[in-house]
């Protein structure tokens, strides 16, 4: 068998027209006999080109409401045949079917029509039966056959026409196949994901279809790669090639700040916030988040909620940060902010991210629902005869935001809207704590009149009595501990105020 196969037919059956103009002027060019069904047929015909329709070669009329069009043996013979095999050859000869050289499809929008809301029929008839029956068919014979899958493929195929005159190589099929059983593999995980969604059969599929190489991994010695649309939930607008370990401070920075709703400026350092305030003006917000750990702000990750203005933009230039965040930019802003070539400069765009979580675990994978409880005032149960002021409730519901995208153990300290310091990724709670009046003292903040927040219940009163002694006068906390009421007593006798959530923000 040689090589190099030269296309005499091509089965044409797509969902989307568009596009699809030029393939059909060279296809008729190179004198390749056009096949084709329905509304493509009419589509070729339109455009005032010839082209057989699969009626006449099938001898059967489209049945069922278009349901079954090519399901027959003499579409499917055609493809399936191979060419090295007498015997097929003889069978083609004997039933008069054509062989087909090439089959060029684009499938229903299964994926689109679900995403859009549609009604559980319209869902269902946006199965592609015949389209997934004939991408399937024609990769499998590749070595005969070259299927173009759709709408990403006909530039890449226009050029092959171009230079080899209808003329194939083997290599080429048989990537051409490749990306068919991607693109097959792909449409069916979303139709079982849709008929699983009471998640009654356990079983875990993902298809990501876009993908990058990124210039390493965690570290230099470890390759990385991302799979996802990026671009659908940022617009880059400046800045250098974003890593691996930008990716993972800019997801924990958007899922941070989406917690919150007034003016709010975050600076993140190793999936941690290392700075965080709200404020009526963003300038504020800013400030006081840098105030919050200055030196820890160094090679972060920015991120605002609010349009980014050109009088913030001159404050934070003075500071060396890998990316900065917002949802928009002041025309002037930006011309501050890209004064350094290599910092990031991003776009948020309006979009729901994915409500489920999995990451690889030894040889599986463990899949869990997203944390999307936030806490409110009236989620918080007093637990101590002192009750928080409006103040303190105010601040206890800022920093319980905080720590729930905080690394575990965690604890909080926040006070007026404002991170004070933070604990984080301690083996012990009480090291969490102490780590983080440390760093409170360090940066000289007062904190008396200052809220805790734990991102698990106190397994004993020491935290408390640390915490209290520190000047912290309101703690909330999940509670749940068997020892609880050691913390409540000791609250009691020391004039502290405490909640319960009832609801545990471990992250690891």
């Amino acid at each position: 068998m040689s090589n190099v196969i030269k296309i005499k037919t091509a089965l044409i059956s797509v969902y989307h027209k568009d596009k699809l103009e030029p393939i059909i002027q060279k296809l008729t060019e190179l004198g390749i006999k056009l096949i084709s069904t329905g509304g493509t047929k009419s589509f070729i015909e339109e455009l005032g080109y010839e082209v057989s329709a699969v009626e006449d070669l099938t001898s059967y009329p489209s049945i069922l409401g278009g349901r079954v069009k090519t399901l027959h043996p003499k579409v499917f013979g055609g493809i399936l045949a191979r060419r090295s095999l007498i015997s097929d050859q003889e069978e083609l000869k004997q039933y008069e079917i054509p062989a087909i050289d090439m089959v060029i499809v684009d499938l229903y929008p299964f994926e689109e029509t679900v995403a859009s809301g549609s009604d559980h029929a319209s869902v269902i008839e946006k199965i592609d039966i015949g389209g997934i029956s004939l991408i399937r068919a024609a990769a499998k014979n590749y070595k005969d056959v070259l299927i173009v899958s759709g709408q990403q493929q006909y530039t890449k195929l226009l050029e092959l026409l171009n230079e080899n005159s209808g003329e194939i190589t083997i290599d080429e099929r048989k990537h051409f196949a490749a990306e068919a059983f991607n693109l097959s593999s792909h449409y069916d995980m979303h139709i079982f994901n849709y008929f699983n969604t009471s998640e009654d059969i356990p079983s875990f599929k993902i298809s990501e279809t876009k993908g990058r190489v990124l210039r390493y991994g965690e570290n230099p010695h470890q390759k990385g790669m991302f799979f996802g649309d990026f671009d659908a939930i940022f617009e880059k607008i400046h800045g250098k090639e974003i890593s691996y370990n930008n990716l993972l401070d800019i997801d924990a920075a958007v899922n941070l700040i989406s917690d919150f709703k007034e003016t709010t400026f975050a600076v993140l350092k190793h999936n941690n916030a290392c700075g965080l305030a709200s404020r009526p003006k963003l300038i504020d917000a800013w400030t006081d988040a840098l105030a919050g750990d200055p030196i820890s702000a160094f090679g972060g990750i920015l991120i605002t909620n609010t349009k980014l203005n050109y009088e913030t933009a001159v404050e934070i230039n003075k500071l060396f940060y890998e990316a900065i965040i917002a949802p928009a930019y002041d025309t002037d802003a930006l011309e501050v902010l890209k004064q350094k070539k290599n910092r990031i400069i991003l776009i948020h765009k309006e979009i729901n991210l994915p409500v489920k979580l999995h990451r690889s675990v030894l040889n599986g994978t463990l899949v869990q629902d997203k944390d999307i409880k936030t806490e409110t005032v009236e989620d918080m149960e007093p637990a101590t005869t002192k009750v928080p002021t409006d103040t303190e409730y105010a601040d206890l519901e800022f920093a319980n935001k905080i720590v729930k995208h905080s690394k575990s153990n965690t604890i909080v300290l926040a006070k007026n809207n404002q991170l004070i310091a933070s604990g984080v990724g301690q083996t012990s709670r009480i090291d969490a704590l102490k780590h983080a009046i440390e760093k409170a003292k360090s940066f000289n903040f007062d904190l008396n009149g200052t809220v805790m927040s734990s991102d698990a219940f106190f397994p004993f009163a020491d935290s408390v009595e640390i915490a209290g002694k520190a000047g912290i006068t309101a703690v909330i906390q999940p509670g749940g501990s068997i020892r609880d009421k050691e913390s409540i007593e000791y609250c009691n006798s020391h004039n502290i105020a405490m909640v319960f959530t009832g609801i545990r923000h471990f992250k690891h």
